[in-house]
């Protein structure tokens, strides 16, 4: 997937205002609407025009994108790095909205999961704040023990002079023990203030992790790669393995080969049942250096008789 720079599909530049921005949009599609231009490509230019315009007049949408487009150019290669828009503050309940199916992969792959909601519910002369959403990112740790953290988001506004700011808040959130990724946590009330005397509404975050140097996350499962000797694997060895709950032992079992996975049951993410925790093994080879270490080589290509492509070799 390519980078689409949007400022370029406008013609405009990357500070430009609001009204700059609607000025340029609506002088293109005056020119490049199919039922004005004759070329053959009228309709996917104004689908293109369409696109960055949708992005570039919403202070949300904006925000998140130049955060990501910061020192990119239009037609590199691109994929969204994990987290990447965590602590953005949208308006409109997580999943909802128009369908943006009109749109390209790369908006997609930005913007996909983060659709407007369907604004306040009206009773009278009163109206529901709007209900806010934005994707938090935490440590796989507080999954396991629970945590207080004080997060900040940064909510995207239009200042006077028609440029995007951003305005931060700090809200101390409770980390339930037990909580996966892609739950969501919700905040009663840190929505968009009510009108005439109504409810304010909520704020729900999406939790995902960060990114582990151990472990690697499935569900409620834990996977981690256990490196061992090759003796080990071939003799069989108990051996220590940390866990985010701490070191247990492990028993590897004799003749294990690479990529072989141990199961640690209910050693997962806490729950209900709580899930499990997989050590993947990889077999680390000593590096022949040193005399003795090469003589021990010899001896075993010699005497072992080993061919570990002899079933490649095979016929079909």
């Amino acid at each position: 997937m390519q980078f689409k720079d949007y400022y370029a599909t406008l013609g405009v530049e990357r500070g430009a205002s609001e009204d700059e921005i609607k000025r340029a949009f609506r002088k293109l599609a005056r020119k490049h609407h199919p039922d004005v231009s004759k070329a053959t490509d009228a309709a996917a230019r104004m689908q293109e025009l369409n696109e960055a315009y949708d992005v570039l007049r919403d202070p949300e949408k904006r925000a998140a994108y130049d955060q990501i487009g910061q020192g990119r150019q239009g037609g590199q290669e691109f994929s969204p790095p994990p987290g990447w828009d965590a602590g953005f503050e949208f308006s409109g309940a997580p999943g909802g909205g128009a369908d943006f199916g009109a749109h390209s992969d790369f908006f997609e792959a930005l913007f996909g999961a983060a659709q407007r909601g369907g604004g306040r519910a009206r009773h009278g002369g009163a109206a529901r704040g709007e209900d806010h959403h934005a994707r938090i990112m935490i440590p796989l740790e507080d999954a396991f023990h629970g945590a207080t953290r004080t997060l900040t988001l940064r909510s995207p506004e239009l200042d006077a002079s028609g440029h995007v700011v951003l305005r931060e808040r700090q809200l101390s959130v409770k980390i339930p023990k037990g909580i996966r990724a892609g739950q969501q946590i919700r905040l009663t009330g840190q929505g968009t203030p009510g009108f005439g005397g109504a409810a304010a509404g909520d704020l729900y975050l999406e939790v995902q992790f960060e990114p582990h140097r151990r472990y690697r996350v499935d569900g409620r499962d834990i996977f981690l790669t256990l490196r061992v000797a090759p003796w080990e694997a071939a003799l069989g060895a108990a051996v220590p393995v940390r866990t985010p709950e701490g070191a247990v032992e492990l028993n590897v079992p004799a003749g294990s080969q690479g990529g072989r996975k141990l199961r640690l049951r209910g050693r997962g993410i806490p729950g209900n049942p709580p899930g499990d925790l997989y050590a993947v093994l990889e077999i680390v080879l000593p590096a022949a250096t040193g005399d003795k270490a090469r003589a021990l080589y010899t001896q075993m290509a010699t005497e072992l008789a080993f061919d570990p492509r002899a079933q490649d070799l095979e016929a079909p």
